[in-house]
């Protein structure tokens, strides 16, 4: 078997799946979403399989509108599990696999943000990951007492500070600072306890935290910005970045961009996995793996299809849905609206194929085919500096992700592309960067 550098693999387990009619499928369970069992077995699959880690995204509120009307009650986007809380469950039935969820830094606290994963990371020996998000939704913000999001330079100020107190807060005891000395009643050394007393623009934070340091030095920091302050704050922080990217040139400038930013901000690029999004159809041939593409299509009610299109082309409801995509008429939208226009227009696709484009895997790339051909794409994307990784974003759960497990996996196996077996126990391990730093220079993992 060659060896090679093995890539990185999560596995994204938002609602029923990922496409629009993910929960209309013959094999789906509609209430899986916020059914526990349903995670547990995902998590313990993708375990078996040596996965890197699962990966929820998360947004707080309800972000799907009703436009045209009737779309919202044909979506499955309508309830979810708070991530936290189901990870936590996750880590009492699993032992090696990662375990990140997103937290905005627009609608929390710092405080809040660092105790909840420092316990998460306690809870599951070291698998804690943090994806670092904003919120841009107004369904979000009408949630915590305002009518509209955040500009986008505040909210992406406030992101970084947010992000520096949580580090220091994450600082607050070195690794050997509880020495539970019975004999003379000390409990901890108070010199290796440290107070951040952070005063900034933002936020104003005392310490220290009072949980001990994360058994892997601090939680694994993830970050998707495609924005540059969103890549600011990746370069500086980031130890795996999730992209969307479609084709092979915009994923590898993407790449070249963030790897060029973590050098610029003093870190070494090799501690930043890149892993762009995935939603995979396979079947054992080209027309099998077609046909499970069109299945799902055909299941995408005419409102949620229109739906996907609406905030960008206006309501379509009024057009032959089979018949050519319209100029987009809105100015506001202007630029990407001309795009999907351009996409229409090359592939001669219909109102209706646009949208279901689309709404197959919420905007992630899309590779139908036979495990070889699929592979191919993803070993491609490797060997030309475009992906460390990649995040499955399955089109249905837990189906389509046994479908890769099944075919894809092993095609990665042969390759030498994917590891047959854990080598380590904690996050940092499997993605293979290492621990930070404490700022107060004291120990930073516990002593075995």
């Amino acid at each position: 078997m060659p060896t090679r550098q093995p890539i990185s693999l999560g596995l994204s387990m938002r609602y029923i799946g990922y496409h629009a009619a993910s929960w209309r499928h013959p094999q789906a369970q509609p209430g899986a979403g916020s059914d526990f069992r349903h995670f547990v077995r995902l998590a313990q699959s993708a375990e078996a399989a040596k996965f890197d880690m699962l990966f929820l995204a998360d947004g707080i509120g309800i972000r799907a509108k009703d436009a045209p009307p009737g779309a919202l009650q044909q979506t499955a986007q309508s309830t979810v599990l708070e991530p936290l809380t189901l990870l936590s469950g996750l880590a009492a039935v699993t032992e090696r696999i990662g375990l990140v969820a997103t937290a905005s830094t627009t609608y929390n606290e710092p405080f809040h943000i660092a105790r909840k994963y420092a316990s998460l990371d306690s809870i599951s020996g070291g698998r804690a990951g943090w994806n670092i998000v904003t919120s841009w939704s107004e369904a979000e913000a009408r949630n915590f007492g305002r009518d509209k999001h955040m500009d986008h330079g505040p909210r992406y100020a406030r992101a970084a500070e947010f992000v520096e107190v949580v580090k220091g807060l994450w600082d607050s005891w070195d690794a050997d600072a509880f020495v539970h000395d019975k004999a003379s009643g000390t409990f901890f050394d108070p010199a290796k306890m440290h107070v951040l007393d952070h005063q900034g623009e933002h936020f104003r934070v005392r310490g220290p935290l009072d949980i001990p340091r994360s058994p892997q030095g601090r939680p694994v920091l993830v970050q998707a910005g495609a924005s540059d302050a969103g890549i600011g704050i990746a370069a500086a922080n980031a130890e795996v970045v999730y992209s969307v990217a479609h084709d092979l040139n915009g994923a590898k400038s993407y790449y070249d961009k963030v790897k060029n930013a973590v050098a610029t901000a003093g870190r070494n690029p090799s501690g930043c996995k890149i892993m762009p999004g995935i939603t995979t159809f396979i079947a054992p041939t080209e027309t099998e793996a077609r046909e499970k593409y069109e299945q799902l299509n055909a299941l995408v009610p005419e409102a949620l299809g229109l739906s996907y299109l609406y905030g960008q082309m206006g309501d379509l409801s009024g057009h032959d849905l089979d018949g050519p995509v319209p100029e987009p008429t809105d100015p506001a939208v202007r630029s990407i609206a001309k795009g999907l226009l351009a996409l229409a227009q090359r592939d001669n696709l219909s109102i209706r194929q646009l949208y279901t484009t689309i709404a197959a895997g919420f905007g992630t790339r899309i590779l139908i085919g036979t495990p070889r051909q699929v592979v191919d794409e993803l070993e491609a994307w490797v060997e030309a500096g475009a992906a460390d990784g990649f995040n499955l974003c399955p089109p249905v759960l837990p189906s389509a992700f046994d479908d890769f497990v099944a075919m894809a996996l092993p095609e990665l196996r042969r390759r030498g592309l994917f590891r047959e077996e854990y080598s380590g126990t904690t996050l940092r391990e499997h993605l293979g960067v290492t621990v930070p730093n404490s700022r107060y220079g004291g120990a930073v993992v516990p002593r075995e």
